[in-house]
């Protein structure tokens, strides 16, 4: 059933974000650093703007509303109870004792912080009746879906804390959400936002198999996501989306399946991302803003993002932006963190096309120690899902201001430096400094970098030059 509430939350978001015009973005002035000072000191003032949210001492344990620890109850119905008596209180804890607590989807509200208790499990149905139909978008498309199986819609102060376990029971061998093809669905969905369809038409849901995420917040402010663990989720795991004011901490993400990436904020401003562990089938962390139509009519960008302290193991990417970055990103620093599985394919990841658009810019990556990783060190690819013919589309992506300083890795992988981009749109101002990578088959292949910087790189153990760009 879609929610009313949620189609007027569609409504009120779409209005908001067209105040963020292409215009607006695509006419600010080009940064270009000097030295890591500048980014380091525009980090430090950002992340005195992320402040997480705190909330009331109250308490509303599910166990007041009926719930039971067998891990066979249905207890959706003693989570929305607990939840809604405690936003309608001015807010709290809904606290999830220790034990094993089967339920649907549940709904946060404003001022509600759910709290796990040490080792307490929540595992989610395998049922999709038990997920409503709600907006969301599906890998950048707005629309009417499952809701994720956590999710809020215009919220304030929002938190789900504690050293327990969200366990989507999502499985290969049962068949349960990993096996589900999305291919026809997926298709649909593209040609849908290509024909500016209005979102809340675009009814998916039962039948699509557009398997939802863990937790998805939509137009919300003030989020905490901090110490629990989650694993086995249907798709993504952690999922802002045109949020604002959010510290994801100490969470750890372990889980092998597909579009298991571990957090993608999406069209979102002031993250911080920090001290967390990701293990994951696909990107540890995707950065994005909205895919094609959808991504360029709300144009706005991701921005001011921080992670930091953070350990990448298996993934597609480590630190990625794209590709549904349709809507651009900007200010994107990563800091202090340890990357090291032979099934890590890159560890700073951009990744876009003709068709996507948008500006990527002042993008900072420093003090990152890296064991192995599969295919790149740094790579920028525009040719990211387009035609076999190679032909261009209509909206040539912008890449400008990378820094990169003190990356160094023990074994390489197939590339240091790589760049596939389009002549007409070469990346801009690439700076690649104190950096020390072994191991690598090719140091350096780029085709199309304007103003490219090497500053004492090592590659392979000789001191590398930027190579010759025709």
């Amino acid at each position: 059933m879609i929610k009313k509430e949620d189609m007027t939350k569609t409504v009120l978001t779409a209005a908001a974000c067209v105040l963020f015009t292409a215009a607006s973005f695509a006419q600010s002035a080009a940064t270009t650093w000097k030295s890591s000072a500048e980014p380091l000191a525009e980090m430090e003032k950002l992340r005195k703007l992320i402040k997480a949210p705190v909330f009331k001492k109250a308490d509303f344990p599910i166990t007041k509303y009926g719930a039971v620890a067998d891990g066979k109850t249905n207890n959706t119905e003693a989570f929305k109870k607990a939840i809604d008596d405690c936003s309608k209180s001015g807010g709290g804890t809904v606290t999830v004792p220790l034990g094993t607590w089967l339920t649907g989807a549940i709904c946060l509200k404003d001022n509600v912080n759910l709290h796990l208790v040490d080792s307490a499990k929540i595992m989610f149905s395998l049922d999709s009746k038990d997920y409503p139909i709600v907006f969301t978008r599906w890998e950048g498309i707005e629309c009417m879906n499952y809701s994720s199986l956590i999710y809020a819609n215009g919220a304030t102060n929002i938190a789900v804390t504690g050293n327990g376990t969200l366990d989507g029971q999502a499985n290969w061998q049962a068949g349960h959400w990993w096996n589900w093809t999305t291919g026809a669905a997926r298709t649909k969905l593209a040609e849908l936002n290509k024909q500016k369809i209005d979102p809340t038409k675009r009814i998916m849901g039962d039948g699509s198999n557009l398997r939802p995420n863990m937790v998805t917040l939509v137009n919300c402010k003030n989020i905490l996501i901090s110490d629990v663990k989650m694993q086995n989720s249907p798709m993504w795991f952690m999922h802002p989306l045109l949020s604002e004011n959010i510290t994801i901490s100490n969470v750890k993400v372990v889980s092998h399946g597909p579009n298991n990436d571990g957090c993608d904020p999406e069209s979102c401003k002031n993250v911080l991302i920090t001290h967390c562990l990701f293990d994951t089938g696909d990107d540890c962390i995707a950065i994005k803003s909205g895919r094609d139509e959808d991504g360029r009519r709300i144009n706005r960008p991701a921005e001011n993002h921080i992670v930091e302290w953070c350990t990448m193991k298996d993934g597609h990417g480590g630190v990625g932006i794209g590709s549904e970055i349709s809507g651009g990103a900007k200010n994107i620093y990563a800091m202090n963190c340890d990357m090291d599985s032979p099934n890590l394919n890159i560890v700073l990841r951009l990744k876009t096309s003709s068709f996507r658009g948008g500006i990527i810019e002042n993008i900072f990556m420093k003090d990152v120690k890296v064991g192995t990783f599969k295919d790149a060190a740094v790579s920028f690819n525009m040719y990211y899902e387009t035609p076999k013919d190679g032909k261009p589309g209509d909206f040539m992506p912008t890449i400008r201001n990378i820094w990169v300083e003190n990356l160094s890795v023990e074994k390489g992988g197939n590339y240091g430096v790589f760049a596939h981009v389009y002549p007409q749109s070469p990346v801009q101002n690439l700076h690649v400094v104190n950096c020390d990578m072994r191991g690598v088959k090719t140091p350096t292949q780029v085709d199309n970098v304007t103003n490219m910087v090497y500053d004492n790189v090592k590659m392979n153990g000789v001191i590398a030059a930027v190579p010759a760009i025709k």
